[in-house]
């Protein structure tokens, strides 16, 4: 069986219907148990121009106070992010980015859990 190379796989996409390209999606959301929301993200300049909408609608989520329950707001670094201890201690302590390229809905949840917890956060 041959490699399928990237521009291939591109150029089938711009010959698909929106159709059958959310049944692809779903297709590769069982056959490898993953979201591949940037496949689609990345499908889309092929459907029309779109990616350039959707960049600017995504937020990169960064801590600017840990508030007086620093160690709550460990916490929720720590779920949020999914890293160790000492890494989100390091990101509290240093008041770093928590996530990047993210939708706004997900920023805003994530902005809503770090103030529920005593954090100030900013998007940029």
């Amino acid at each position: 069986m041959a490699k399928l190379t990237k521009e291939s796989f591109i150029e089938s996409l711009k010959e698909m219907s929106l159709l059958e390209i959310k049944e692809l999606v779903d297709a590769m959301k069982e056959e490898f148990g993953v979201d591949p929301s940037a496949v689609a993200v990345a499908a889309a300049p092929v459907a029309g121009g779109a990616a350039a909408e959707e960049e600017s609608s995504t937020v990169t989520v960064v801590l600017t106070a840990s508030g007086d329950a620093k160690v709550n707001v460990i916490k929720v670094v720590r779920e949020i992010t999914g890293l160790g201890l000492k890494e989100s201690k390091d990101i509290v302590d240093n008041l770093g980015t928590i996530k990047e390229n993210i939708s706004k809905d997900e920023a805003n949840d994530i902005k809503a859990k770090l103030e529920e917890a005593g954090a100030t956060v900013e998007f940029k």
